[in-house]
């Protein structure tokens, strides 16, 4: 059976997850929302343990994170949540960046369609980008900055901190996309500058269909944002409907799993990525991307198809050319577009991403088949 590499589209989940996930399925079933018996009360803990063991991660309080379907409807929240507001006090502009998560661009999208101007920042060919465009983008009209933690497709970590210290002066809402670095490399989102994360379980060795969306307070200030469905009222009236407490649990207790592992887990997956660095140079690769979570790594071959790659490391590796969310769709990637690569190292590139559960890269069978094509 081929060793999974597509971590970034989906972690497996941890068996202590799964565990808990089981539990709270067949065992412990009630409605956090029922309160007149033990079902209900245990299931309202299960709950509220979790959005404890979520907090922790940044070190925010637990009455600050808000459960969600993940992190594309956390996105959603953030973003479109702060439209009525924005027309309420004349604030037009937002500012993000060209190599975001569509679960980003398409809401905004959305609100640039209704008369909001927006600013998409470059980057250039390291994958990351600079805290200067942001500087030079800001308006005194600029109610919101999102720019990702971690980009998915080629790893390249962005610098929150310097974002951070640009934005200190400036009221502008600060949300970052964190699906892909929540809970394994979680210093910078400490920071207190940063008003909104984006947390996906099923990135986090979690279940899929659970997340989260942090929302920091200012001082003793909420930020005003408004919900995207009605009925119910869960969710400090911002995300309504029945809690799914199995999945909520599982998060939780993935978040538990990282606050104690996640520097180990670091050094595991770069211990592997120097390894697989260090074996490729043979077939000549090039990186795409500078300054690399340890478990990413993006690379094309020269005049090797990535289409042609994956199909003769199949059986071998399960390995991506992308996003999962868009592999539907064949047009070229918007991430290495905007870093100025042309058409064939794009073409050609090919997406690896392993987890602490990854053993060993079967290097030796990956570069003979790939050889097949030099």
């Amino acid at each position: 059976m081929a060793i999974y590499l597509d971590c970034n589209a989906t972690t497996p989940m941890a068996p202590e997850v799964a565990e808990i996930v089981r539990k709270y399925m067949i065992e412990e079933y009630g409605n956090s929302g029922s309160r007149t018996h033990e079902f209900g009360m245990i299931a309202k803990k299960a709950t509220e343990l979790a959005r404890q063991q979520v907090a922790d991660i940044v070190g925010v309080e637990k009455n600050e994170v808000i459960f969600t379907s993940g992190a594309t409807e956390s996105n959603n929240l953030a973003i479109l949540g702060l439209k009525s507001w924005a027309k309420k006090h004349n604030k037009k502009h937002i500012i993000t960046t060209k190599i975001e998560h569509k679960a980003v661009l398409e809401p905004i999208e959305v609100l640039e369609s209704e008369g909001f101007d927006v600013t998409y920042l470059d980057c250039d060919e390291s994958g990351v980008v600079s805290k200067e465009l942001l500087s030079n983008a800001l308006r005194e009209d600029t109610f919101l900055v999102s720019i990702m933690h971690i980009n998915n497709e080629t790893g390249s970590v962005q610098d929150i901190d310097g974002y951070c210290d640009v934005l200190n002066d400036h009221e502008a809402y600060f949300h970052v996309d964190a699906a892909q670095g929540f809970g394994k490399y979680s210093e910078a989102l400490k920071h207190d500058r940063v008003d909104m994360i984006s947390v996906s379980a099923h990135k986090l060795y979690g279940p899929k269909g659970v997340g989260s969306l942090i929302v920091r307070r200012r001082g003793f200030k909420k930020i005003p944002l408004q919900p995207l469905m009605y009925g119910g009222g869960q969710e400090r009236g911002l995300r309504p409907g029945t809690l799914p407490v199995a999945l909520i649990a599982g998060l939780g207790e993935a978040c538990s799993l990282a606050n104690k592992n996640s520097e180990r887990w670091s050094q595991h997956c770069q211990i592997l990525k120097d390894k697989a660095l260090s074996a490729f140079s043979e077939i000549g690769i090039m990186v795409n991307g500078e300054n690399t979570a340890p478990h990413v790594l993006n690379f094309s071959i020269p005049d090797v198809n990535s289409e042609a790659a994956m199909v003769a490391l199949k059986g071998i590796v399960a390995v991506s050319n992308g996003s999962a969310c868009t592999s539907s769709s064949y047009t070229a990637s918007h991430v290495l577009t905007a870093m100025g690569f042309n058409e064939d190292r794009i073409d050609s590139a090919i997406r690896m991403s392993w987890c602490y559960q990854t053993k060993e890269l079967p290097l030796a069978e990956i570069i003979e088949k790939i050889k097949q094509y030099l």
